[in-house]
């Protein structure tokens, strides 16, 4: 079963401060459904897809229409249960309770593969939500952009002591002097290029779709657009010569674009990719037209996928070339290794992926994206929640370095948002700040509080955030299940559970929570504990794994853990 053509809609989120809802803990959830179907912000919205290649917000529109029409009716001791995009009841229960619950594309262990996951979504019974698409929170590319940009900090970093700089001199390098080549440059993969400029660097960047590159010229994420392949890396070898920032983005396959640059022995330093490798109906193969790609994956989605993962097998044999060659290689997180494995390449699992071998330190210490967006609409609110962070935290200098450049270089899609990374026992101290704002009026409305699900207690993948666990642990689902849990308890105001986000069908379980600042005292206990208890369900998770640096912090910052105590 699937949708009824329908006349196209554009879907915009409400501003300033007249409420739609009967509250803002029901019109924050409201506004941010809307916002992830912003033309700004989705990449297909006429068809529900945020980001992702599929990522829907909603099972079809009758549905969407059916949770619009809840929210704005739904009381404070109400909850809206919402599965995979369709809304199916609304019970009493109490204010502390979230305002609604979500489930997305969960499936029964031995029925989780992407053959019986699309034979439900064509029968109009499941969705693929993705990570925050589904659970409305998606703010755009800026939502990913911090992480990309602490990613590829991290690889200035490694690339440093490589090269034999002492701790402190490596603690502060950049990017200048290096080439990054990567691929996707859509709704996820679109950060790549601002975040390497952002750390001084070059990157020469490969997508099949010119309107995608050319969006993120027009959004500021991208320099350039080059004429031919041979114009891009003129362009990045001048500016890789100069130590100058520079993004470039050219039109190609980049199984074929990455099989050529390595024949051709173009010096690149940092290789990586962010394509929809997820879903191989998302990846478009060798040898097929731009124009025919929807047609064909949904005419035969087995030949398709076929071809697919046979294209990803070459394009990873490329980025493993490069790791020969000397290059620092790194799986962004899009499951291509394993598509690439099953196309035939059994080298995809030779370079590791970017949890393990950079991130996994800040995830010990409960470290991840805390997001937030001004549900007035006004830039003017996002400014001064900037300021106050570097208030709170007046000795981070790299937050500081991150806060002001974000400032100066985001485009803001649809509702003015920010992203910052933010440990145990920091980001209640901003959300508190936030509420206090909204009370004492200097913000003009609500701000709503979320995260990315790419966080460290939150998420079981083994091949992205729990890959390669030091307790061998990488599949063990029950901690996101337990995430969540505990966020419903501690007073979140929606919480949802997914299942493949952007690694695909079978390989990820991951919960997410978003919690409304509404300036009232009953907000304020609410963030004094969901912003507490949701970043320390990841050092718990660290030091049951055996973790040091975990160990450490639920120590200092006072994480009970039944078994050190007694």
């Amino acid at each position: 079963m699937t949708d009824a053509p329908t006349a196209q809609r554009t879907v915009r989120a409400a501003r300033g401060t007249e409420l739609t809802a009967k509250s803002w803990q029901t019109e924050a959830p409201l506004r941010m459904l809307m916002n992830n179907l912003d033309p700004e912000v989705a990449e297909r919205p006429e068809d529900l897809i945020v980001y992702g290649g599929t990522g829907k917000a909603a099972r079809n529109w009758e549905a969407y229409d059916a949770i619009v029409r809840t929210l704005e009716g739904l009381e404070s001791d109400e909850t809206l249960l919402v599965q995979s995009g369709k809304p199916v009841g609304v019970f009493r229960t109490h204010e502390w309770a979230p305002r609604v619950l979500i489930a997305n594309s969960n499936l029964v262990g031995d029925w989780a593969t992407w053959p019986e996951f699309r034979r439900l979504e064509h029968l109009g019974l499941t969705m693929y939500g993705q990570m925050t698409a589904g659970s409305w929170i998606y703010i755009g590319t800026q939502g990913i952009l911090q992480g990309t940009y602490e990613t590829f900090g991290a690889v200035a970093r490694s690339l440093a002591a490589k090269r034999g700089a002492s701790e402190a001199d490596a603690a502060h390098a950049t990017l200048a002097g290096t080439i990054t080549l990567t691929a996707g440059c859509g709704g996820m993969g679109g950060a790549q290029p601002l975040a390497v400029t952002m750390n001084g660097g070059a990157v020469l960047i490969i997508d099949v779709d010119p309107t995608r590159l050319d969006r993120r010229v027009e959004h500021g994420y991208l320099d350039e657009v080059a004429p031919s392949l041979d114009a891009a890396i003129e362009r990045v070898l001048a500016a890789k010569a100069e130590r100058r920032a520079l993004s470039v983005g050219v039109v190609g396959n980049a199984a074929t674009v990455f099989a050529e640059l390595l024949e051709r022995r173009v010096p690149i330093d940092i290789v990586t990719d962010q394509t929809s490798a997820h879903d191989p109906l998302s990846y478009l193969p060798e040898g097929v037209e731009l124009a025919e790609w929807h047609e064909l994956a949904a005419s035969d989605p087995e030949e398709f996928t076929r071809l697919a993962r046979a294209s990803m097998a070459k394009h990873v044999e490329a980025m493993v070339g490069f790791q020969a060659v000397g290059a620092e290689v790194f799986d962004y997180g899009n499951s291509i290794r394993r598509e690439a494995e099953l196309g035939g390449y059994a080298h995809a699992f030779d370079f590791p992926g970017f949890v393990p071998a950079y991130i996994r330190p800040l995830f010990a210490e409960g470290k991840g994206p805390f997001r937030w967006a001004a549900l007035s609409g006004d830039p003017a609110d996002i400014a001064a929640t900037d300021r106050a962070i570097l208030e709170l935290f007046p000795e981070d200098a790299h937050l500081r370095r991150w806060i002001e450049q974000a400032g100066e270089k985001v485009h803001f899609e649809g509702l003015p948002a920010r992203i910052c990374w933010l440990g145990y026992q920091e980001r209640h101290l901003a959300g508190l700040k936030f509420n206090e704002m909204v009370a004492s009026g200097e913000l003009s409305a609500p701000i709503v509080i979320g995260r990315d699900h790419l966080d460290s207690g939150s998420v079981a993948s083994p091949y992205r955030e729990t890959e390669s666990m030091a307790d061998g642990s990488d599949a063990i689902a029950d901690w996101p299940l337990l995430n969540a849990l505990l966020n419903t308890a501690s007073g979140a105001t929606w919480v949802s559970i997914h299942h493949g986000g952007g690694v695909g069908i079978g390989r990820s379980i991951h919960a997410g929570q978003v919690t409304v600042a509404d300036g009232t005292d009953l907000a304020a206990e609410k963030i004094a504990r969901v912003l507490v208890n949701d970043p320390g369900t990841g050092v718990m998770r660290h030091v049951d794994a055996g973790y040091d640096r975990a160990l450490e912090v639920a120590r200092e910052r006072g994480l009970r853990v039944p078994m050190l105590e007694g």
